[in-house]
């Protein structure tokens, strides 16, 4: 790193937290993986927060819809002073909606990153993915998870599912959700060290 900055060389990391509803970059996916991109050299970390109040949206296509353009647009309007060309290398992280809304905005904006997708809705396939991994876990209500695995395999993402976790990657047993976890932020970082 100090030889880098001596030769003016100095390698810029960015990292983007793309949150769910009601799965705010605090809650353990989002949080941990931040802390992992910072150990990594992403010296900046972004974590968008927004908010949608328009009720349930599980099964409904029409507000699925509609909630998707509404974070989108609060996306946009936190990104909007991030001038992306002077990083030379980009991280998307995100979570369930928060999968749709990152790939929407790497697509539109022709921003070439890495992507990391917790539990992403089938949806978030919709647009390509150059480089990414994705978890998911058998009991996840908001997915067909057969369905979101053969769309992940499709664009040859690595997909890790794990058995009875639900939308948050957890079960009904707390020490079975810390071994989760563990195993998530693993292959996180894993992900994050690849070169």
């Amino acid at each position: 790193m100090i030889e880098q900055l001596l030769n003016g060389e100095q390698n810029m990391k960015a990292a983007v937290f793309f949150p769910g509803i009601g799965y705010h970059c605090d809650k353990p996916l989002l949080y941990y993986s931040r802390k992992l991109a910072q150990e990594c050299g992403y010296e900046e970390t972004i974590a968008l927060s927004y908010t949608y109040d328009g009720g349930n949206i599980r099964g409904n296509e029409e507000k699925m819809q509609q909630a998707f353009e509404s974070l989108y647009e609060q996306a946009e309007k936190s990104l909007s002073a991030i001038d992306f060309d002077k990083y030379d290398e980009i991280l998307f992280v995100a979570k369930s909606v928060g999968t749709i809304i990152a790939s929407a905005y790497a697509e539109k904006h022709s921003i070439r990153c890495r992507q990391i997708l917790y539990t992403p809705l089938k949806y978030t396939y919709n647009f390509a993915h150059r480089e990414a991994i994705a978890f998911i876990g058998t009991s996840d209500p908001w997915s067909i998870v057969s369905e979101v695995q053969a769309f992940s395999q499709k664009q040859q993402v690595p997909m890790y599912t794990y058995e009875n976790a639900n939308h948050s990657l957890e079960t009904t047993d707390t020490l079975e959700n810390l071994k989760i976890l563990q195993d998530v932020m693993g292959k996180t970082k894993g992900f994050l060290e690849q070169k």
